[in-house]
């Protein structure tokens, strides 16, 4: 009979999936860099994630289960969701790209899009927060200030802080999905729903790129160019997402979302080797502390108690223990 030790061993380690989607998902700032500096940022969006509809769309055909129909309205959901995660996200994101280095996407998109989920679950009280949590986001945003601060007065100037505040869009567009997400796509099983919301997704990019695709010189392209594009749609879209949700359907998503920190080390590793991008003084100050705070924020939650929870019975004279509900 398997048990979960047996299946959290080797190649099937959930938090090996885990750490091969976020590695993946890291490498994609600096891959997707590589294709913006040869073609425009919607074309780029485009390249990607039309590569990745395709791939997700085998994904599915190969490893998607087949106990359940899917209906209309399912894909419909779906669907609404690619407009928020991919479109509007990806537009933000490549974008940015195009205006500033793939390190500092690699940093703000990924620490502050827990930190904006976790702001909006407290402000509108479905989360409780303890004071650790209270200081992290505090510590976040103070990070996040740091850090854009640090991007303005660096080389890159208005720029770079302009591609920068448009990570913190595509950020927010994330926290976004991510909170819209289990009610949009309920009843869908998740590798499905994912490649359905990126279809939806890439058939807008396509609409909102169509100007841009006239204006690219395709025969000049470079064979490196479509390496990238194949590598974005293989593996940190179609692969990552297949491996991502193999390993919280094992480890949970608290636990999964825990592991979302590797992608900072990852991004800027990669950056770093195959690009050359750095960091200046201020912003890896910015970037350290707004990494601690995403922690504490991600970390330290405390569930919200139901008003609607039965009371355990206070004990009286004429009252046996046992005798109330459990």
């Amino acid at each position: 009979m398997n048990t979960p030790t047996d299946r959290s061993t080797g190649l099937n380690s959930p938090y090996l999936m885990l750490t091969v989607t976020m590695m993946l998902w890291g490498s994609a700032f600096s891959s997707s860099k590589v294709v913006v500096e040869q073609v425009p940022h919607s074309v780029g969006a485009l390249l990607r994630f039309g590569g990745g509809a395709l791939a997700l769309l085998l994904a599915v055909r190969l490893f998607g289960r087949r106990d359940r129909v899917v209906t209309a309205r399912d894909r419909g959901r779906a669907a609404l969701a690619g407009i928020l995660g991919v479109f509007a996200y990806n537009l933000c994101f490549f974008w940015g790209l195009s205006l500033a280095p793939s390190a500092d996407g690699g940093v703000i998109i990924p620490v502050m899009s827990p930190v904006l989920t976790a702001a909006f679950l407290l402000i509108t009280r479905r989360e409780r927060g303890s004071p650790a949590r209270i200081a992290g986001l505090c510590l976040g945003v103070g990070g996040a200030v740091v850090f854009f601060i640090g991007a303005g007065s660096g080389g890159g100037g208005a720029t770079q802080l302009s591609g920068d505040l448009l990570f913190l869009a595509a950020a927010a567009c994330w926290a976004a999905f991510t909170l819209a997400g289990p009610r949009v796509l309920a009843g869908i099983e998740p590798l499905r729903a994912t490649a359905y919301a990126t279809v939806a997704g890439a058939a807008l990019l396509g609409i909102y790129s169509a100007p841009d695709l006239g204006e690219v010189a395709w025969s000049e392209l470079t064979p490196g160019l479509w390496l990238n594009v194949v590598f974005l749609a293989v593996g940190p879209t179609a692969l990552a997402n297949l491996l991502y949700y193999r390993g919280v359907g094992a480890v949970g998503p608290a636990s999964a979302s825990v592991m979302m920190f590797l992608v900072p080390i990852s991004a800027t590793t990669c950056a770093m080797v195959f690009l050359g991008e750095s960091f200046g003084t201020l912003q890896t100050a910015g970037a350290l502390v707004l990494l601690v705070g995403s922690v504490l924020a991600v970390t330290q939650v405390r569930p919200r108690v139901s008003s609607a929870a039965p009371r355990t019975p206070s004990p009286t004279p004429n009252r046996r223990p046992g005798t109330g509900r459990s």
